[in-house]
């Protein structure tokens, strides 16, 4: 009697070929291509490894490998930036988790900033246990941008100037204006710092709560008074606050900005 040979071989081979051309991130059209199957057909084998343990979901359709000595644990993926990329399209990594990439703070924080020119529907996701706040961009901020490579993966993230702009924007992105500051700072201190860089970035940026906000801290906080004098020249119409996060009371004209009383007394 002919002995039954077990299938696990010939699935693990097969797996083996498909995590060779998806590297990191797995997908249903990736397999299919490997495996040259139809997407529902590919769709069947990925579910299956799924199950079996050798793969863990991280999105719709995408897939992880799992190490054998992690199968039990929540998080199998070394670096969770590689996932950026399949998981969130067109996309880059920006906010507090470019400052810190770009040692211009050493704070961490636990979620990882992403914007995406994806419409969002929720501004936080989970995968493999890291946390995504997600942003939403325009094609025509996707500008000053790095690319980086992480494993086999290249991955987009705002460079120093690029960071300033957006944390100036949004200081949410970078935990609140005095963190902003902190971070502008050690910009202003660093090799990278490039102030005509900066006020163009800030100009194709298109809003003009940024040379309000930037201007400002250049001055009261700063005391660099060419980058002030710079964004003085460029300030627009209007009012805006200099951290929306925070009670801001007092009306600094100069800057046309709402600031809380302990800027107001601080810019006094």
């Amino acid at each position: 009697m002919m002995r039954e040979v077990s299938p696990l071989p010939a699935s693990r081979a097969r797996l083996a070929a498909v995590l060779r051309a998806a590297r990191e991130v797995v997908s249903i059209d990736a397999t299919a291509r490997v495996l040259d199957l139809d997407r529902p057909a590919a769709a069947k084998v990925l579910s299956r490894w799924l199950k079996q343990g050798w793969l863990r979901r991280v999105g719709h359709g995408l897939y992880v490998p799992v190490p054998l000595d992690l199968a039990g644990s929540e998080q199998v993926v070394e670096d969770p930036w590689v996932l950026v990329p399949t998981l969130f399209g067109q996309c880059y990594i920006g906010g507090w988790t470019a400052a810190h990439h770009w040692d211009l703070t050493e704070q961490l924080f636990n979620e990882t900033i992403v914007f995406t020119t994806r419409r969002i529907s929720a501004k936080r996701a989970t995968a493999q246990g890291v946390a995504f706040l997600l942003h939403h961009v325009g094609q025509k901020r996707l500008f000053g941008l790095k690319s980086i490579w992480r494993g086999s993966m290249r991955v987009s993230i705002s460079d120093p100037a690029r960071t300033m702009i957006d944390v100036l924007a949004m200081p949410d992105t970078c935990g609140g204006i005095d963190h902003v500051a902190d971070c502008l700072s050690e910009h202003l201190k660093s090799p990278t710092y490039d102030g005509d860089l900066l006020i163009r970035y800030g100009e194709q940026f298109g809003n003009g709560a940024v040379f309000k906000r930037l201007g400002f801290l250049a001055e009261t906080r700063l005391h660099n008074a060419d980058l002030a004098g710079a964004c003085h020249a460029r300030l627009t119409q209007g009012y805006a606050q200099l951290d929306p996060a925070l009670p801001s009371h007092h009306l600094h004209t100069a800057w046309r900005l709402w600031v809380p009383e302990r800027w107001r007394q601080a810019a006094s």
